[in-house]
């Protein structure tokens, strides 16, 4: 049996991680500066991470959400101290897109409504639900719309005022920061007139934080940097640094009864053990102020580059457009200087989405790198 074709493949085969970097077979390091796509959130093979796991694997590693697991209660008291979210609910899943899913059908329980409104070059994962309300058609199959979606300009409030006013949409669905569109930051003052605009026509509005939330923009969660207390909020990623597992925070004004959700993976003892380390080493070693302080620095030093047209970002979530296309030059900082970075939906952005725990060494050789690289790409495009 051969694998199913459907991810283009760097020739690099990493076997272990360490902190800020990867190591592949050849014992050559690289600097992560991706994360694996954000997941990576304090670190590869972090000890405190390792030795949960490996306890729990130890004791027992999964039984059904038919049981009793304190380790559920126990993360989501945690993660409600860390969030500040204390008095939300938790239904924990295994992914962004099944927390997307989740908070899609419990909008849709509450208000009886199938239109959803979500944003231009926005992703909300390739489930059936969560792929149709992300703006993207060529990964929807003709059995993903199912429903209404619209998709309406980054912060353009009288477009969405006008749609709600209809009454007939289920929720609105944003991300905190918008990832693969290309590090696009909502306006707080148009998050909160949003939320505002929501309650009003009794429209759930979901905060996507599945890329954005666990500290990497600098707080908890992005949103926080608005006045709102959103209905729902999703969230993955980070979460587990590498271990599947996702989570819908639900508003207190909304009730559960038996059977409204359900899943078998999610939520597993040793999903549970992962996303309390996670949570236990972010507190322990301040990562989420560390993404706060690199991040500012990062988004000061890097302005100055060659050929670069807008940066954007928070915290450690950063967007480099240059006016040229990155993907050569993500090449050359892969191949000739071995630091990992990420694309964006415009091929003129570059992501970095490095661990939490980044520090002076790791953003030096970035900025040394991206600095050669740019000034060599000026230069050629010039001759």
């Amino acid at each position: 049996m051969n694998l199913f074709p459907v991810y283009p493949l760097f020739d690099i085969e990493p076997v272990r991680g360490q902190g800020c970097y990867v190591y592949d077979k050849l014992g050559h390091a690289y600097l992560d500066f991706y994360g694996g796509h954000a997941v990576i959130s304090i670190g590869h093979s972090h000890p405190h991470f390792v030795k949960r796991l490996q306890a729990q694997l130890q004791a027992l590693a999964f039984y059904s959400n038919s049981v009793q697991n304190p380790l559920q209660e126990q993360l989501a008291k945690k993660l409600g101290q860390l969030s500040g979210l204390e008095d939300y609910q938790l239904f924990l899943c295994n992914s962004g897109a099944e927390a997307n899913e989740n908070a899609l059908k419990l909008a849709s329980f509450h208000n009886g409504r199938q239109k959803v409104i979500s944003f231009k070059n926005s992703f909300h994962g390739r489930t059936s639900a969560a792929v149709n309300i992300t703006d993207k058609e060529s990964i929807k199959a003709p059995i993903n719309k199912t429903f209404p979606v619209e998709f309406h300009a980054w912060n353009d409030l009288d477009s969405v005022a006008k749609s709600l006013k209809k009454g007939d949409v289920c929720a609105v669905i944003i991300e905190g920061i918008q990832g693969i569109g290309g590090i696009h930051i909502p306006d707080a003052a148009f998050l909160e007139s949003l939320a505002q605009l929501c309650k009003q026509q009794d429209t759930l509005l979901i905060l996507d934080e599945i890329q954005s939330g666990y500290g990497r923009s600098g707080r908890f969660f992005a949103f926080q940097n608005a006045k709102i207390q959103p209905d729902l909020v999703t969230t993955a990623k980070g979460m587990g640094n590498g271990f599947p597992i996702g989570g819908v925070l639900i508003h207190p004004r909304f009730q559960g009864s038996h059977g409204l959700l359900g899943t078998t993976f999610g939520g597993s003892h040793l999903a549970c053990a992962a996303g309390l380390a996670v949570l236990e080493v972010l507190e322990a070693e301040k990562l989420i102020e560390n993404a706060r302080k690199w991040g500012a620095i990062l988004l000061d030093e890097l302005r100055h580059l060659r050929g670069l047209t807008a940066i954007r970002g928070q915290g450690l979530m950063i967007g480099l457009e240059f006016e040229f296309p990155v993907g050569d030059m993500r090449k050359q900082l892969l191949f000739e200087h071995q630091i990992f970075t990420g694309s964006a939906s415009d091929a003129n952005v570059m992501r970095l989405l490095p661990p939490l725990c980044v520090g002076e060494k790791e953003v030096d050789l970035l900025i040394g790198g991206l600095t050669r690289e740019t000034i060599q790409k000026v230069q050629n495009s010039k001759a």
